[in-house]
């Protein structure tokens, strides 16, 4: 499951430079939408099912998005609801917490913020959740590769790259000197 991980760490990696990208952001939420799904799926996650899960909901989703351009609001709306309830999973996840019917619970609140953050500020949650979402997926994929990589130093990792790559999309890094 190697090449797996350093293939997650490398869209990630994509999502945090690239993400307001329709079709890379898309391919973002449906890797992070396969790992959830992993986690309900015992032993797929070391073999090729957990391979084939991932990137096949990461191409489809890729293409879904590049089809569906005149649908793009419908689509933004989408991913911003799935981006949402995809990430309160994974952070669930992240920080090894399991409370059953809760965490679909809370799931079911990161998709209505995720959606109404998509509605209201398109363009700055595109950038906000595609860094949230390549971040997520570099620290994931770290955590694929190491396991004992888990609890705060994690959180710090995904924060850090959450944060720069919203600073580096949101143009803050080329402001022109006056």
């Amino acid at each position: 499951m190697v090449v797996a991980s350093i293939i997650v760490i490398v869209l990630g990696l994509m999502i945090l430079g690239f993400g307001k990208r329709m079709r890379l952001f898309g391919a973002g939420v449906g890797a992070v939408v396969g790992l959830t799904l992993l986690r309900f799926l015992p032993g797929a996650q070391d073999g090729w099912l957990g391979f084939i899960v991932i990137f096949g909901l990461a191409i489809l989703f890729a293409v879904g998005s590049g089809i569906a351009k005149g649908f793009i609001s419908l689509i933004t709306l989408a991913l911003g609801a799935l981006a949402g309830s995809a990430i309160v999973l994974v952070l669930l996840d992240l920080f090894g917490l399991d409370w059953g019917l809760v965490n679909w619970l809370l799931a079911l609140v990161g998709a209505v913020i995720g959606a109404g953050v998509m509605s209201r500020l398109k363009d700055w949650a595109i950038i906000i959740l595609a860094a949230v979402v390549g971040a997520l997926l570099c620290t994931r994929g770290l955590q694929m590769l190491i396991p004992a990589l888990d609890g705060v130093i994690a959180s710090l990792i995904t924060v850090v790259l959450a944060g720069a790559s919203v600073a580096y999309q949101g143009g803050f890094f080329n402001k022109n000197k006056a």
